[in-house]
């Protein structure tokens, strides 16, 4: 089992900066990767960015490229999403999803939260 909790979303002006933290209740090196997504009102969830936990290697949506940054914490077993340069159609709900391979497929959501980007 794994406990997620995500903190860090609020309301930023357009241009703005806004840094998500998911934290782990147990190693995230026992994680195989590690995702961020989000969902948009009347829109379907998809999928902003994911890190391979073991060596890094990272993953983006186009539509976030080269301003969002995923990055992990071992010693704190977080993971980050730092968000610059917001867009209004980056509003909406952010969650972290933990994915564990071990013969099966487990996958565990946090509950979530809201970014709003507005002026």
């Amino acid at each position: 089992q794994v406990q997620l909790v995500e903190s860090g979303g609020g309301l930023v002006q357009p241009g703005g900066s806004l840094r998500l933290s998911c934290a782990a209740s147990r190693n995230i090196f026992s994680i195989n990767v590690m995702s961020w997504y989000r969902q948009a009102p009347g829109k379907q969830r998809e999928l902003v960015a994911s890190i391979i936990i073991s060596g890094g290697n990272t993953n983006y949506a186009d539509s976030v490229k080269g301003r969002f940054t995923i990055t992990r914490d071992g010693a704190k077993n977080t993971v980050y999403l730092q968000m610059n340069s917001l867009k209004p159609e980056d509003t909406a709900v952010y969650s972290c999803k933990a994915l564990v391979v071990a013969g099966i497929v487990h996958e565990y959501w946090g509950q979530g939260t809201q970014v709003t980007v507005s002026s």
